[in-house]
């Protein structure tokens, strides 16, 4: 449905690093979110919300696929506010210059009716911020 958000950045950390980062929930809260009960096993379900005290949007996912250093796919929802699903996949592609990170976003189409907040540009700028900036920063430190 639509067409997805794809956001791809080099990042200067060799491809074993940037795969413990995007799956190692301790790593994790340092760049992305808290997400407790993330486990990097498929079919494991976890739910977290955005930083801040007033916790606006609850998040839900289910680990779909995962192809250690190369590939982690998972859901993407907001069940509180819409039962659709969308789905996010982070590609791992290690070169000579550091790892490739490509993000692809599904289906971003299903939450239009949810307002500005989840729009097409909402996502692509939440993503290119938290990959072209916070991964990137956390990694290359």
């Amino acid at each position: 449905m639509g067409t997805p958000i794809i956001v791809q950045y080099t990042v200067n950390a060799p491809v074993e690093k940037v795969w413990k980062a995007l799956t190692d929930k301790n790593e994790m809260k340092s760049w992305y979110f808290d997400i407790p009960d993330f486990e990097p096993e498929a079919g494991t379900e976890f739910n977290f919300y955005e930083p801040g005290e007033e916790k606006k949007y609850h998040h839900q996912g289910e680990v779909l696929e995962i192809n250690p250093h190369k590939k982690l796919k998972h859901s993407w929802s907001y069940p509180e506010f819409s039962k659709e699903k969308t789905y996010v996949t982070w590609e791992l592609q290690q070169t000579d210059k550091g790892t490739i990170v490509k993000l692809t976003h599904e289906d971003i189409d299903k939450f239009n009716e949810l307002g500005d907040n989840f729009s097409r540009n909402s996502f692509t700028e939440g993503w290119n911020g938290i990959i072209g900036q916070s991964l990137k920063t956390y990694l290359e430190e």
